[in-house]
C-alpha cells in the first residue's frame, strides 16, 4: 500500500510561513528553508524587542525629568528622592510629558518637591 501523506495542509503550512514573509529581500521571500530561517529568527526578535522597549522608553523619561528639573536647579535622583519623600506618586511617563508639554505645571510639581 502506498504511503499516504497529506500534501494539501503540508502545502497550506508551506504557503502560510511564504506569505508572513513577503516582502523580504532576495531567498529569504521564496526559497522554503530560508524563509523559514528568516521568519523564525524575525519572531525572537519581535519577542526580545517587545521586552526592551519598556526599557528603552523608561530610560527617554528619566532623561526628560532629568533635563526639566536640571532647569530648576534640582538633579534627577534629588527630585524623585523628595518626591517619595512627599508622597507624590506621579509616574515617570506622566512627569516626562509634562516636562516636554507642560512646562508650568511641571513647575508647580519641582515647587511642591522643594
Amino acid at each position: 500500500m502506498p504511503r499516504s501523506v497529506n500534501s494539501v495542509a503540508s502545502r497550506h503550512r508551506r504557503k502560510k510561513l511564504l506569505s508572513r514573509t513577503k516582502g523580504q529581500f532576495g531567498r529569504r521571500k521564496n526559497v522554503w528553508t530560508v524563509a523559514k530561517n528568516s521568519w523564525e529568527k524575525g519572531q525572537t526578535y519581535a519577542y526580545r524587542d517587545r521586552r526592551n522597549k519598556k526599557r528603552n522608553f523608561r530610560s527617554l523619561w528619566i532623561q526628560r525629568i532629568n533635563a526639566g528639573v536640571r532647569e530648576h536647579g534640582m538633579s534627577y535622583s534629588a527630585f524623585m528622592g523628595k518626591l517619595h519623600e512627599k508622597n507624590i506618586e506621579i509616574s515617570r511617563k506622566t512627569l516626562a510629558d509634562l516636562a516636554m508639554n507642560n512646562p508650568e505645571a511641571f513647575k508647580a510639581i519641582v515647587d511642591a518637591v522643594k
